[in-house]
């Protein structure tokens, strides 16, 4: 975690919350946290919009994110493999994601965060 402050500017924080396999070679991006645990949680998101959202899957073969995948920001999975259909449809849409990511300190939906083609995913705090 670090985070400074001077010439009364305010850097954020930054801290890593946990670590997986990425999908393909991306540069850092960062979007919105948000938990999506089934077909609704998409329905909802189709209403409001997907855009700047990083989502946070179980499933590798998540189908049911097919009608959103091209406005996400990113894709958290916490099964899988970056060869399992996650994977596959994450680089062929070319949307950041991390594979059979461990999540060490999972923060709340809203919370800013980014990931990196090293497959850590930080939680940007300020």
């Amino acid at each position: 975690m670090c985070s400074s402050e001077g010439a009364g500017a305010t850097v954020p924080v930054v801290q890593v919350i946990g670590r997986g396999d990425p999908t393909f070679d991306f540069r850092p991006t960062r979007g919105t946290w948000r938990r999506l645990e089934g077909p609704g949680d998409v329905l909802d998101l189709m209403d409001t919009g997907a855009e700047g959202i990083v989502a946070v899957i179980r499933d590798a073969g998540a189908t049911f994110l097919s009608p959103i995948f091209d406005e996400l920001a990113g894709v958290v999975c916490t099964g899988g493999t970056i060869r399992s259909h996650i994977g596959i449809v994450s680089r062929e849409f070319q949307v950041p994601g991390v594979a059979a990511a461990v999540i060490d300190d999972e923060p709340v939906d809203g919370v800013e965060v980014e990931l990196d083609a090293s497959g850590v995913i930080h939680r940007i705090d300020g």
